[in-house]
């Protein structure tokens, strides 16, 4: 994919823009003061009213890290750095032309443009008021911080008090600085570069915009997901006789509700500064879901039938209420696909937080395009339909059979809710399951059609009373959590709990620290700890003294969502190894294995 195409690409959601031109990605950065400081510098130590001095924004980064220059070439992705300048009363500023930027270490190794270790960046104040004012001024940087691994947004902000006098007074110690012309290269260690001889970046957008594809794409093998797809096949398989243009339609509307809810997702995240998968984190909304997935499976289990007085309907009608069944199961894919960060999509996600929000918008549709593809390729080859077997009397078995997973799926949401409800709540969440089923088998038992009207009506207040019984006991108190501040042993190694002030503590001891930040809606995450079972690598942590932390975000944290920010993430699963010594710690993939974790740790010297 090359740029033309990443172009043609964004004009996709160009009707788009006035819904989301609002939005920004306020809260979608981490603390900048580790990565990129800023400063105000003066070429005067006394201003006067009426004459222009410059200043200049001072921008120090951390070792190996960049930003971006005012604007960006078309062969370069990022984001370009811009200031925000907030001054007195009468007071104006005007931007000078910055310096040029230099050939900097990007993604995966490769080259971009940009600027790194120190870098002044000019500009002209004219200042208002009178002789004997002491006036303030202050800038925020919005820039992209970037090192070979990981791209995150900082917005360092700096502030300089300047005194006013009759006539102005030439700063010596600045000379130097504002000496330079506006296009000398920035201080570093690196020698300069000849821009005629940069080569293009490209971890490229449009090489994210892939990745997205083919994370959405994986995420139809997550187990809430997969009972999804397995119903949207069912679907098929009755379809398979009927017109093809009537299945396509099926294939568009289950994708439509797919982008729909990718986009209103979207929206929130970037409007709200909220995390990936940020609705798995209240206790209501999972036990919404349990209960939605019960109610399901125990009508494809044949339990209960929805719809039975309904028979006879026109078949115009029917075929409304099909599309409208492929739509309502695109939406509710995207629902529960979201806690996990499959391969390929972790990075994808971590770099969209830092896009505006048309280019961020287009990378979660490239992420719902991936998970609406196999039911919406089956849709569009007919030939495909054409070769699945035909409706009949094995349907039902079928269909009973696939009850089962949404029933693994209940089971999943169960346990992932005894992280965030404990002791007799939970309990009594568990009851209201139960009641809830008693209500669907009284309905199925009783609201049948041949029975008499009274009894019919009966069954469903009685249903009606289980149902509002249950939730009413069931309902999680968001207040109650089973999290716990302690160590505790999980696979045979004893994990301490994650916080900032633990890291800094062992870090400054000079001790290896693994921080595996996790959450229990994360299936991904879940697989992740097969690995830790592994005696080579118990063996190994133990030689090497390593202090195992788990941070775990199944109840929301904002302590942990700034960890994940500051790291350039936006989901779980992640997993950092901080080696004595080092600023940068080492991120290791999203799926685990025994010899991607025994080679990080590996590094740490004896």
């Amino acid at each position: 994919m090359n740029h033309s195409v990443a172009r043609l690409l964004l004009l996709t959601l160009f009707l788009l823009r006035p819904a989301i031109g609002q939005f920004n990605l306020a809260g979608g950065g981490g603390d900048s003061s580790a990565k990129v400081s800023a400063s105000i510098v003066s070429e005067v130590k006394a201003a006067a009213p009426g004459q222009p001095f410059r200043v200049a924004v001072k921008l120090v980064h951390e070792e190996h890290w960049h930003t971006y220059g005012k604007e960006l070439p078309p062969e370069v992705v990022g984001k370009p750095t811009r200031l925000k300048w907030t001054l007195p009363e009468g007071w104006t500023v005007e931007e000078l032309p910055w310096p040029a930027t230099r050939e900097v270490e990007s993604t995966d190794g490769k080259k971009s443009q940009g600027y790194d270790g120190t870098v002044y960046l000019p500009a002209k104040i004219i200042p208002g008021g009178k002789a004997g004012d002491v006036a303030e001024i202050a800038v925020k940087v919005d820039a992209l911080a970037c090192n070979p691994e990981n791209c995150m947004p900082v917005k360092p902000e700096a502030k300089l008090s300047i005194t006013l006098a009759d006539k102005a007074v030439i700063d010596p110690a600045m000379a130097e600085v504002f000496g330079k012309t506006a296009s000398a290269a920035p201080e570093s260690s690196a020698p300069p570069a000849d821009k005629a001889t940069v080569k293009p970046v490209e971890r490229s957008f449009a090489g994210y915009l892939l990745f997205a594809f083919i994370g959405g794409l994986i995420l139809n093998i997550m187990p809430c997901v997969f009972p999804v797809l397995g119903i949207k096949i069912m679907s098929v398989v009755q379809q398979a006789g009927e017109d093809k243009k009537q299945v396509l339609l099926h294939g568009l509307a289950y994708t439509l509700g797919i982008l729909l809810c990718f986009w209103a997702l979207g929206g929130l995240v970037i409007a709200l500064g909220k995390t990936w998968g940020f609705q798995l984190q209240s206790p209501g909304f999972v036990y919404g879901l349990c209960v939605f997935f019960l109610v399901f499976g125990l009508n494809m289990a044949g339990l209960f039938e929805i719809g039975v007085s309904a028979v006879g309907v026109g078949a115009n009608l029917q075929s409304k209420h099909g599309l409208g069944g492929s739509f309502f199961s695109g939406l509710l894919a995207t629902v529960v696909a979201t806690p996990c960060s499959a391969p390929f999509l972790g990075s994808a996600l971590g770099y969209t937080v830092t896009l505006p929000a048309a280019e961020a918008m287009l990378m979660f549709t490239m992420i719902g395009l991936g998970l609406a593809s196999p039911f919406l390729v089956l849709s569009l080859a007919p030939n495909l339909i054409a070769a699945l077997p035909r409706p009949g009397a094995w349907m039902e078995s079928f269909k009973q059979g696939m009850s089962f997973l949404l029933f693994g799926t209940v089971a999943f949401l169960a346990w992932v809710l005894t992280g965030m409800i404990e002791g007799q709540p939970m309990l009594f969440l568990l009851f209201s399951l139960v009641i809830i089923a008693l209500g669907c088998w009284i309905y199925g038992r009783w609201a049948l059609p041949h029975k008499p009207a009274r009894t019919r009506y009966l069954a469903v207040l009685l249903m009606l009373g289980c149902f509002i019984g249950g939730l009413t006991l069931g309902w999680p108190n968001v207040g109650q959590s089973a999290a716990s501040d302690g160590s505790h042993v999980e696979g045979g190694l004893t994990w301490d709990a994650w916080s900032p002030e633990k890291v800094a503590e062992l870090r400054a001891a000079k001790k290896p620290v693994y921080i595996d930040f996790t959450a229990k809606w994360c299936f991904t995450c879940q697989v992740n700890k097969r690995v830790y079972k592994d005696a080579a690598l118990q063996k190994l942590i133990a030689d090497k003294k390593i202090t195992l932390l788990k941070a775990d975000w199944t109840n929301e944290d904002p302590r942990i969502t700034k960890a994940l920010s500051d790291l350039g993430k936006a989901a779980v699963p992640v997993n950092v190894l901080y080696l004595p010594g080092q600023s940068e710690p080492v991120v290791l993939p999203e799926l685990l294995s025994v010899e991607n974790v025994s080679a990080a740790m590996g590094q740490i010297k004896e």
